[in-house]
């Protein structure tokens, strides 16, 4: 689904019933909110609720009704006119217009005074003609999910996706105030994982004065904020679950704060802070017995010890290999000056790969068995890998096949095609590029790309990706390259075949050797 209006970072004010019936103080508890918000700079809907008296309430209901909603409805309902008061109030203020309707007629209101959102409240998740009516109306829309069972919440997000409403989920506990056993806002987590495509939000009815809650939920991938607001006069008193404007400006601020401490979702490079404090504890290397110039080094000559010094080689980059240039006396550090570093070997290469390979798989949520045979394409050579390489993953060959295969980030796989195989990719994480007879695609998940046989085709990622090849019976020896310099190749100098990850196998086929 293309999302058209920006959910992200929005906070939703819900004025409900706390205007009183009163205009003037419903353009009050405006104002005074709307000074809040414009002096953080944020994005903000202010939100009425509508319903048409006459028609919403039973006739027998009207009067000494035992429902405890009904008689504050009756008493606090506005006019039209006073909302569009209102409505213009919340423009002038620099905020979003928002309004949850809980009949048709109020369907046709909001239409008609052409409000911005439409907020679906929990009581109405399974209203169909009530949601029937605000799909029609084309507007973004926001709904709760208080009180509904996942199924319920699975049924409306398929709902809303089958009629093209843009459209974002709350999560929401409609107990008011909500105490902190029943907030559950690792559901927000959960909501994003399992509708990965939308904007997931926390609707709060907690203790207005505790910020704690909101700093949870931005933890937990949090990206819309709805509380209730009104004023205290001295004849009017908030409810446990309502915010003045001084709770909402301390609520604002702790989102600041929240986001300040849960930063980039990136790992960063380590700032030169970071770098100092773990440079103070490291251990360098140093001369333990003499070794004359031009002699490699043995674990014996040396020893690890602190504190590191600027210039030193760490315990960390220690291995077999290195070369003493100079004569260096014992206790002496052994400084990158000091030494030739022999040359990363062709098996590092390909572990070091596969950790990252690894992780994406997990970051795909791509669960691998324990019998699977991973061949590795390295066909500019093992050093070169990185640039052009593939890892890919036989799950499957028998009349079709079907593979897994991963792209680290900048890595291509040159042009060839297949003799006699089919194959469609289609991508689970990540995006490819390919090209097909010069024609180029960009996949993101979800994409497939068919490759007929004698098709020309190559693929590469600038993020990395994960991709599933499905296909008719994979051969060996099936692939013809455009570049003649890897068309000369045997099968085996541009592919490393093991079974599993290849921790047994892998130093014996690439070395040749028998040593593990």
């Amino acid at each position: 689904m293309i999302n058209n209006f920006d959910f992200q970072d929005l906070f939703v004010l819900d004025m409900a019933n706390n205007h009183q019936g009163d205009l003037q103080h419903g353009l009050n508890i405006v104002r005074q909110h709307g000074e809040v918000i414009a002096k953080h700079g944020v994005r903000a809907a202010l939100k009425f609720q509508f319903r048409n008296i006459e028609t919403f309430i039973h006739p027998d209901h009207k009067v000494d009704s035992d429902n405890k909603h009904i008689p504050r409805f009756i008493s606090t309902r506005l006019s039209a006119d006073d909302y569009r008061q209102l409505k213009d109030a919340v423009t002038n203020a620099g905020m979003i217009s928002m309004c949850t309707p809980f009949d048709e007629e109020s369907v046709d209101l909001i239409v008609d005074m052409d409000f911005d959102i439409i907020k679906v409240a929990s009581c109405s998740a399974r209203d169909w003609p009530l949601l029937e009516a605000v799909a029609k109306t084309g507007k973004p829309v926001i709904f709760s999910t208080g009180g509904i069972k996942q199924s319920e919440v699975d049924d409306m997000v398929s709902f809303f996706d089958h009629r093209g409403t843009d459209y974002a989920i709350m999560h929401c506990v409609p107990i008011y105030p909500t105490p902190s056993e029943l907030c559950n806002i690792s559901n927000i987590g959960m909501f994003k994982h399992r509708y990965p495509s939308k904007v997931i939000g926390w609707s709060t009815h907690e203790d207005q004065d505790d910020t704690d809650p909101i700093i949870a939920a931005v933890a937990k991938g949090a990206q819309m904020f709805e509380r209730h607001i009104g004023l205290v006069t001295d004849e009017i008193s908030l409810n446990a679950y309502s915010s003045t404007p001084a709770q909402v400006d301390e609520w604002v601020k702790a989102w600041k704060k929240a986001n300040t401490l849960c930063g980039s979702t990136s790992r960063l490079a380590p700032i030169p802070q970071e770098v100092d404090a773990i440079d103070g504890l490291k251990r360098g290397i140093f001369i333990k017995t003499e070794v004359e110039a031009g002699q490699p080094l043995s674990r014996d000559d040396v020893f690890f010890a602190m504190p590191y010094q600027e210039g030193q080689m760490s315990s960390g980059e220690w291995k077999d290999g290195i070369i003493l240039n100079d004569t260096l006396n014992i206790n002496d550090p052994v400084g990158y000056d000091n030494v030739t570093i022999p040359p990363v070997s062709d098996v590092q290469v390909l572990k070091s790969a596969v950790h990252e390979v690894k992780a994406l798989l997990n970051v795909a949520g791509v669960q691998l068995g324990s019998e699977f045979e991973v061949e590795y394409s390295h066909h500019y050579g093992f050093k070169n890998f990185l640039e052009t390489g593939t890892v890919i993953i036989s799950c499957i060959n028998r009349e079709y096949c079907k593979k897994i295969l991963v792209q680290l980030p900048g890595q291509h796989h040159p042009s060839h095609y297949h003799k006699r195989k089919e194959e469609t990719f289609q991508v689970l994480w990540g995006e490819l590029k390919t090209e097909l007879d010069g024609r180029t695609k960009t996949l993101q998940p979800g994409d497939t790309q068919l490759v007929m046989p004698g098709v020309w085709h190559r693929f590469w990622t600038d993020t990395g990706c994960v991709f599933e090849e499905v296909s008719t019976t994979h051969f060996n020896n099936d692939s013809v390259y455009r570049d003649p310099q890897i068309e000369k190749l045997e099968r085996s100098e541009r592919k490393t075949t093991v079974d599993h990850w290849g921790r047994i196998q892998l130093v014996d086929i690439v070395t040749g050797s028998s040593e593990a």
